[in-house]
């Protein structure tokens, strides 16, 4: 009985202890992120939470393990991708690039793409630390410069530049032998303690300077309500025409990295909270939604405290202020990339990637991936209606649909409603998946050609990973504010099946809000154990197009428009391709009709697979322009 009432004690004990690190990390989690990045210099310091990774040899013995370290003797397929991963090419003065055939006039402007260039470093005791997943890829940013031509054999030239962003995280690396920082999916040393890991959670950093942090999913141009301490820093001729005064590099947290249009060089860090003071949550969506009309920027803040909260909140181009549209308590705390945007309405959608123990999980993981909970299938998915006309009448209907997980949303568009008469329905296309498995596919051992998990995904296996594009309909949306009433009803139009669907889904921006036909994207048919193409949906026809050429790895197609065309697919497709037979990558323009090849520009290296860009157009000279992506 003693001992009975000893181990209660006991347990009590610990309980309580445990409860007590809980509502302190909680806490500390959002001190930490209360705190405003204003714009630093170079040798600003900048506070970063501190973590452990692997020790050098096990690092080493684990890419060995994984196949990562030691290349095997052939790449799956006959489709070599590897370079694509681990490029060491930067050019940072411009180079004129090789044309072959013609990319059009009207696609002069400037390419910018962000992403991933490498993934390993090398540590100064020779030994080498590699990062686990293609979301923690060291940053880099490409420049493509597409100008009008004095050449009677081509309609333009195309310059070519690039830079890291992020030397400092990458010299800290090779010096210290660990990375510092929470990270998406980074695989930690699964003998570290949980009180270790908690000392070191919260150790003070050593990191400073505007180069420190892996920044760079999605890019801004001339973001609104930004605090810009460089503004009118373009100098280039082409670049001022296209009006480019601050490029911003964005990721999933609510930081911003603000790097020199021509240069590249990062030259300010900020956060959300440094837009409107009530934007303190860590997490936001790299893809924010511009207003094609009024330029104005939506997106969320999510602030995880007890109860998660979500702002969404507007930044005016006009007013250069930002406004919190609509706060939201009542749903969980979850990773979210993406959101919708219509005429007259914000929608976020609540997928299946919600967060175990309030986010308090990322404590022990450190980590996004590893602190979020499987999907559940018993678990609807759930959409939020804001209002952000004139009204601004906050959260005017929820809607629920089946579970389901979403990386990237497409395109949302109102029409009378067709259950209501005199209503309106919100259209939504999207990227689905059932659940979570394409987060684990992203790890490197799964992804490079030469790695021994390259194919365990492909076929039937690797199903679950694959993208269907799917169409929603939200039904009847109400002409009043939501009373905390029952979820509305929604209905999914379509799927498409995997075979057909895209990812990194893309289209004609003069479409955004209204209703589309066509839209663009990679496609994953099989044939590689990454991307292995592009391609061309009909939403009408239900059928897809596509361009597929022998170990050519393409990355997100971006579409550029005729001005003198007059339907919506009269324009080119500008996509980034790696060449793995000859490791050297190409500008790739495709008509965006039938998908055929008028052009490419080749250099002289690898452009490393990045994740999005954004194209300016050289045209647009009167206006200044709001682009996000």
């Amino acid at each position: 009985m003693l001992q009975s009432k000893a181990i209660l004690i006991s347990l009590r004990i610990v309980s309580a202890i445990v409860s007590i690190l809980v509502q302190a990390f909680l806490v500390i989690l959002q001190s930490t992120y209360q705190h405003s990045y204003d714009i630093v210099k170079a040798h600003t310091a900048t506070t970063m939470v501190v973590t452990e990774i692997y020790t050098s040899q096990r690092a080493t013995t684990t890419m060995k393990q994984s196949g990562l370290a030691e290349k095997s003797s052939s790449h799956l397929s006959d489709w070599p991708n590897s370079c694509g991963f681990q490029s060491e090419d930067e050019q940072r003065l411009p180079v004129q690039l090789r044309v072959v055939g013609s990319i059009p006039s009207y696609a002069a402007g400037t390419l910018y793409r962000t992403g991933p260039g490498k993934y390993k470093v090398d540590t100064k005791d020779g030994k080498q630390v590699a990062m686990s997943h293609w979301f923690d890829g060291f940053n880099q940013v490409h420049r493509f410069q597409i100008s009008l031509s004095t050449d009677t054999d081509s309609a333009t030239t195309v310059y070519y530049n690039s830079r890291r962003t992020c030397d400092g995280l990458i010299e800290n690396i090779r010096k210290t032998g660990r990375l510092q920082g929470f990270s998406f999916g980074q695989k930690r040393d699964p003998c570290q303690s949980f009180f270790s890991k908690l000392v070191t959670t919260f150790s003070p950093s050593s990191l400073i300077g505007v180069d420190s942090q892996n920044v760079g999913v999605t890019l801004s141009v001339n973001m609104p309500s930004y605090p810009s301490s460089v503004s009118g820093s373009v100098t280039n001729e082409t670049d001022s025409k296209n009006r480019v005064k601050t490029l911003i590099n964005k990721t999933d947290a609510a930081q911003y990295q603000e790097i020199d249009p021509e240069t590249l060089e990062p030259i300010g860090i900020a956060s959300q909270a440094s837009l409107h003071p009530d934007l303190k949550g860590p997490l936001s969506a790299a893809h924010a939604k511009s207003c094609p009309v009024t330029s104005d920027v939506y997106n969320f803040n999510l602030e995880i405290s007890k109860d998660a909260t979500y702002r969404i909140f507007c930044a005016s181009a006009s007013t250069q202020k930002t406004t919190v549209l609509a706060t939201i308590t009542d749903a969980p705390a979850a990773y979210l990339h993406s959101l919708f945007l219509t005429q007259n309405y914000v929608v976020l959608c609540i997928w299946g990637s919600h967060f175990a123990y309030r986010g308090v999980s990322m404590l022990y993981n450190r980590n996004i991936l590893d602190s979020i909970k499987p999907t559940d299938p018993t678990k609807p998915t759930r959409w939020y209606v804001i209002d952000h006309s004139a009204a601004k009448r906050g959260v005017v209907a929820t809607y629920e649909t089946p579970a389901f997980y979403c990386f990237h949303t497409i395109n949302a568009y109102e029409e009378p409603s067709l259950s209501s008469p005199g209503q309106t329905d919100i259209v939504a296309d999207l990227i689905r998946y059932d659940d979570l498995s394409v987060l684990h596919r992203f790890y490197y051992e799964n992804l490079t050609s030469e790695a021994p998990g390259a194919s365990r995904y492909l076929g039937q296996k690797g199903d679950a990973a694959r993208a269907q594009l799917a169409r929603y309909r939200l039904l009847s949306i109400p002409g009043t504010a939501d009373k905390k009433g029952k979820p509305g009803k929604a209905i999914e139009v379509f799927r498409v099946p995997r075979g057909l669907s895209l990812e990194l889904p893309t289209m004609n921006g003069t479409y955004t809000t209204k209703k589309h036909r066509y839209i663009y994207g990679v496609t994953d048919r099989g044939s590689s154990s990454f991307f292995d193409g592009l391609g061309k949906f009909d939403t009408e026809t239900q059928t897809t197009i596509h361009w597929q050429e022998k170990a050519q790895t393409a990355g997100e197609p971006i579409f550029v428009l005729n001005p003198e065309g007059k339907e919506e697919d009269d324009g080119v497709l500008l996509s980034v391709v790696l060449d793995g037979y000859k490791e050297k990558s190409y500008l790739l323009c495709l008509d965006a009709k039938n998908l055929k090849e008028v052009g490419r520009a080749e250099v002289d290296g690898v452009v490393g697979f990045g994740f999005h860009g954004i194209h300016v157009p050289y045209q647009r000279i009167g206006k200044v322009n709001v682009m996000d992506v």
